[in-house]
């Protein structure tokens, strides 16, 4: 068997695709989590914060509010748009490459080709993604303490 019709090069380009395809997923289910974030935010701060800010705004409530924006900032982080991540071949790039040469490379050739190229964007997009993984994280921890802090304020206790 050639290298030329090696099936095996097609079965590491499908699954070098599969996986660019699940971290495309991934960017896109962090989106709709940082929606969801902003959502119990504005929730918890509306229902709770209308009955803390009575006595104003102070002690618990400052923090409370210092943290929703900073929960908001972190939802700015997850949802900027972020143009440096690649999850798809440029046409033109591949007709250039592959097709519009004197010698036009094979499919074989072609696969082994672009799983590299799909394998060095994974790990470029890799970056991106962990920092907003990271940031979703960040932020959910600070709304579990926004609402604790709503809660001391409704309670009374001094800071």
């Amino acid at each position: 068997m050639t290298n030329d019709d090696d099936p095996r090069l097609a079965l590491v380009y499908q699954e070098a695709l599969r996986g660019l395809l699940q971290q495309q997923a991934a960017v896109e289910s962090l989106h709709n989590r940082a929606g969801t974030l902003i959502f119990a935010a504005s929730f918890a701060g509306s229902l709770l914060g209308s009955r803390a800010l009575t006595s104003g705004v102070v002690g618990w409530n400052l923090v409370a509010i210092g943290l929703l924006f900073a929960i908001g900032a972190l939802a700015v982080v997850i949802l900027w748009p972020y143009y440096d991540l690649s999850f798809r071949f440029d046409v033109n790039e591949l007709l250039r490459r592959y097709v519009d040469v004197p010698q036009p490379q094979t499919l074989a050739e072609m696969h082994r080709s672009m799983a590299l190229q799909i394998t060095q964007d994974w790990a470029h997009n890799g970056r991106v993604v962990r920092r907003l993984r990271e940031a979703l994280q960040v932020a959910l921890v600070l709304l579990l303490l926004q609402i604790l802090a709503w809660y001391l304020s409704i309670a009374g206790i001094p800071i």
